[in-house]
């Protein structure tokens, strides 16, 4: 009898731990957070990486894998499609999806200027202006992309008519210079360190310049949110306490970059992203890193920025009642302490 008591005190202390292991990888498999980044070697998205690299995601308790999508617009894709939880993509498609009856929201604002570029190449010096864009085949990212949207809008307000250029997607990096060297596109948008490795074999020059806040006014007209962590709305509101916890990495990390010199922060991202020019990499994020915000929070006047680039080229947008209230939020970014 005391020998069936043991047997069964062990069976049912077995199934006690089993139970409690299934228990522990399951909790350990729901708090994992995926999130697509836009191409996260682009300057412009570096937060992500360098969030990673600092350890700022596990000093928040998060298991969070980095996904990679060469355009924004597959990233957006993805997160519609539940495939991931989190994008790292510009603010701009917040705006755009509710126009189509979708609700994303920036949580945590990057960058308040767009950091990209855009490029004329050297073989058609007949190119002067956005207005010079007529029957030009125009480099961007992925059809429906941050690239797309801005070069468009610049297109319309030069007096082009839809069907006067064409887009075409190129991705970025080494499949945008090749195109550019194949003559497939005339001039593109694009970002460091893209920019830069074209600048210096003297491929291509610069002909609107948004890596600054400064000339992004001058070129759109006012402060335009770019890079963000965004999310969909209901997920938030579902999971505020993961939300809090990725503000409080990205907060921590917009921190770093302001408060450490450009050599500082390459020193923490993968060796690849310098693309074999670790000096050309740092001169760049010198230069460009004041587009990133110091505290996550959304520039007071971007989303109208934003609202008017999207209406003045979209049929998806324009005429459409925009609520901007719901497209972001600080909730997150100011409880950061």
């Amino acid at each position: 009898m005391r020998s069936s008591r043991s047997l069964f005190h062990t069976v049912a202390f077995s199934a006690l731990l089993t139970a409690a292991s299934f228990a522990s990888t399951a909790a350990h498999a729901a708090d994992k957070i995926t999130i697509m980044v836009g191409g996260y070697e682009k300057q412009i998205y570096l937060p992500a990486k360098l969030a990673e690299s600092l350890g700022y995601f596990k000093d928040e308790g998060l298991d969070v894998e980095l996904l990679n999508e060469a355009a924004g617009v597959d990233a957006e894709n993805q997160l519609l499609a539940g495939a991931v939880q989190g994008v790292v993509g510009f603010y701009d498609h917040c705006v755009d999806l509710q126009a189509k009856g979708k609700f994303v929201e920036s949580i945590v604002q990057f960058s308040q200027a767009p950091g990209e570029v855009e490029m004329v190449s050297s073989k058609h010096p007949e190119i002067k202006s956005p207005a010079d864009f007529k029957g030009k085949s125009l480099g961007v990212t992925g059809l429906g992309s941050s690239t797309n949207f801005l070069t468009l809008y610049m297109a319309s307000k030069a007096g082009l008519q839809p069907g006067d250029v064409v887009t075409i997607p190129v991705g970025a990096g080494g499949t945008f210079i090749a195109a550019m060297q194949q003559d497939q596109i005339q001039a593109g948008m694009t970002t460091e360190p893209t920019i830069s490795r074209l600048i210096k074999t003297g491929e291509a020059s610069v002909l609107v310049d948004m890596r600054t806040v400064e000339a992004t006014r001058k070129a759109l007209g006012g402060t335009y949110p770019a890079a963000s962590l965004y999310m969909e709305t209901a997920w938030v509101d579902e999971h505020k306490e993961e939300a809090q916890k990725l503000a409080n990495a990205f907060v921590k990390t917009l921190k770093y970059i302001n408060t450490h010199s450009a050599a500082e922060i390459a020193d923490k991202m993968p060796k690849d992203f310098y693309v074999g020019d670790k000096d050309g990499y740092v001169k760049a994020l010198d230069e460009g890193k004041g587009m990133f915000t110091a505290d996550g929070v959304m520039p007071e006047d971007g989303p109208k920025t934003v609202l008017a680039v999207l209406s003045e080229f979209s049929k998806n947008v324009k005429g459409k009642q925009i609520d901007l209230s719901k497209t972001y939020t600080t909730e997150f970014v100011k409880n950061v302490k």
